[in-house]
C-alpha cells in the first residue's frame, strides 16, 4: 500500500491500536505536525517587547504580529479544511507545513513591522486546514477507544511546539536580534516537516468524496443547532483568549520594575509550557476513564484561580499562578477538542471534520480577538486590569462548562 489516498468502498485497514508500530509512527508525526504549527504561529509571543522597542509600537500594536496570524487562521480553517479534506489530508498536511516553513524563512528579511505582519497574516492561511485535519486524520486512524490520549498527544505537541518557538526565538534574539531569533525559527519548522512526512504511515480510512462550500451548509447548521457544541465552540474562545493574554503581556510585566528581569530570564516563564504537555495527556485519559464534564470543569476552576495568584509582585507567586493557568487551559482544552468529534458523530448529517473546525475557529478567534482586548486592558489598567479581563473570560467558560453539563448528549 502507498501512502498516496484514494477513494474506495470501506476502509483500506483497520484503525490503529494502542501499541502497535503504526500508531507510534502516526502519534509521533502529528505530534510534530502540531509542534511544528504552534512554532511557526506563537514564536513572536516572546518578541513582543523586542518588537515594541524596535518599532517604536505600543504592546497591544506589538501584538498584531501574532494576531494576524491566528486571525487569519480563525477566518479561513473552515472552508479551507472542509475543501482540501477531499485533496487527501496527508497530502494536504504536508504542503500546509512546507508552505508555512517557507514564510517562516521570509519573516526574518521583512523591512518593517507592517511587512512582518502581512507575512505573518499569510502564514495564518497557509496553516488554517492543517489543524483542523490533524485532528480529523486521527478521528478515522485512531481506534475509537484510544482517541481521547492521542488528542492529548496532539496537544501535548501544540504545547511542546509553543514551548520551543518561544524560548529558541527570545534566547537566539537576545543574543543577535529578533531576525536571528525568527531565522532560527524557519529552519526549525522546516526540520519538522520533514520528520513528519517520513513518519507518517499510509493512511487506514478512505479519502472523503468532493466537497463543494456550498454542501456545508446542512452540516453548519446542524453542528451550530446543537447547544453542546455551542458551548464547546464558546470555551475555545474563551480559554484561548484568557490563555494568551496571560503569555502575551506576563513579559512586559517581568521586564519592568519590581522585577526588572533580564530577557534571558523572562524567556524561561515559557517552560511552563512543559506541565501544559502532562496536562493536556493526562487530561485526555482522565477524561476517557472518568468522564469529561468533571475534568473540564476542575481544569477551568484551575486556571482561574491561578490567574489570581499571580496577582501579588512576588516572583514566586506569579510563577506559581502562570503554572496553574497552563495546567488548567491544556487540560480543558484536551478535553474539549476530543467532546467535540465525539459529540458531533452523535449528530445526524453531522461532519465531525467540520466540528473540529468550528472548535478551532472559536480557538483561534479567542487567540486572536481575545489576546488584543486583553493588551488594551494591560495598557489601560497594568497588571490588574488584565487579571480582571483574564477572570471574565474564565468565568465565561466555567457557565458554559455547567450548561454544558446539563446538556444532554443528542439522540
Amino acid at each position: 500500500m502507498t501512502t498516496t489516498e484514494r477513494p474506495a468502498a470501506g476502509r483500506l485497514a483497520p484503525p490503529h491500536e494502542r501499541g502497535t508500530p503504526e500508531f507510534r509512527r502516526l502519534g509521533a508525526a502529528l505530534w510534530l505536525s502540531g509542534m511544528a504549527t504552534f512554532v511557526l504561529v506563537y514564536s513572536v509571543q516572546g518578541l513582543l517587547p523586542t518588537l515594541s522597542a524596535e518599532f517604536g509600537v505600543g504592546s497591544s500594536v506589538a501584538s498584531l504580529a501574532l494576531s494576524a496570524t491566528t486571525g487569519t487562521l480563525a477566518l479561513a480553517v473552515l472552508p479551507l479544511s472542509a475543501v482540501t479534506e477531499t485533496w487527501g489530508r496527508t497530502r494536504v498536511m504536508t504542503w500546509a507545513l512546507a508552505a508555512s516553513a517557507v514564510l517562516a524563512l521570509l519573516a526574518p528579511l521583512a523591512p518593517s513591522f507592517g511587512v512582518l505582519v502581512a507575512i505573518r497574516a499569510l502564514q495564518g492561511v497557509t496553516l488554517a486546514a492543517l489543524p483542523a485535519l490533524s485532528m480529523a486524520h486521527l478521528t478515522h486512524e485512531v481506534s475509537a477507544r484510544h482517541l481521547g490520549g492521542a488528542v492529548g498527544l496532539l496537544i501535548a505537541g501544540n504545547t511542546l511546539g509553543g514551548l520551543s518557538g518561544r524560548l529558541i526565538a527570545s534566547w537566539v534574539a537576545e543574543a543577535a536580534g529578533w531576525r536571528a531569533g525568527l531565522a532560527a525559527v524557519g529552519a526549525v519548522s522546516v526540520a519538522a516537516t520533514v520528520a513528519f512526512r517520513l513518519l507518517l504511515p499510509a493512511p487506514t480510512a478512505v479519502t472523503p468524496s468532493r466537497t463543494r462550500l456550498r454542501d456545508l451548509g446542512g452540516p453548519l447548521r446542524r453542528h451550530l443547532g446543537d447547544p453542546g457544541l455551542l458551548c464547546l465552540f464558546g470555551m475555545a474562545f474563551l480559554l484561548m483568549g484568557a490563555f494568551v493574554t496571560v503569555y502575551n503581556y506576563l513579559g512586559y510585566r517581568l521586564l519592568a520594575p519590581p522585577f526588572s528581569l533580564p530577557g534571558t530570564l523572562v524567556g524561561l516563564v515559557f517552560l511552563g509550557y512543559l506541565a501544559g504537555s502532562w496536562a493536556s495527556t493526562g487530561a485526555g485519559r482522565l477524561g476517557d476513564r472518568l468522564g469529561r464534564r468533571p475534568v473540564l470543569w476542575v481544569a477551568a476552576l484551575l486556571a482561574l484561580a491561578g490567574i489570581w495568584v499571580t496577582l501579588p509582585d512576588l516572583l514566586v507567586t506569579v510563577l506559581l499562578g502562570l503554572l496553574m493557568v497552563t495546567v488548567g487551559f491544556f487540560g480543558a482544552h484536551s478535553v474539549a477538542s476530543s467532546w467535540v468529534g465525539r459529540r458531533s458523530a452523535l449528530l445526524d448529517g453531522a461532519v465531525p471534520a467540520q466540528a473540529s473546525s468550528l472548535y478551532l475557529v472559536g480557538y483561534y478567534a479567542g487567540s486572536s480577538v481575545g489576546g488584543a482586548v486583553g493588551g488594551i486592558a494591560f495598557d489601560h489598567g497594568g497588571w490588574a486590569g488584565l487579571t480582571g479581563y483574564v477572570s471574565a473570560l474564565l468565568l465565561g467558560a466555567l457557565g458554559l462548562a455547567l450548561v454544558l453539563r446539563r446538556t444532554p448528549a443528542p439522540a
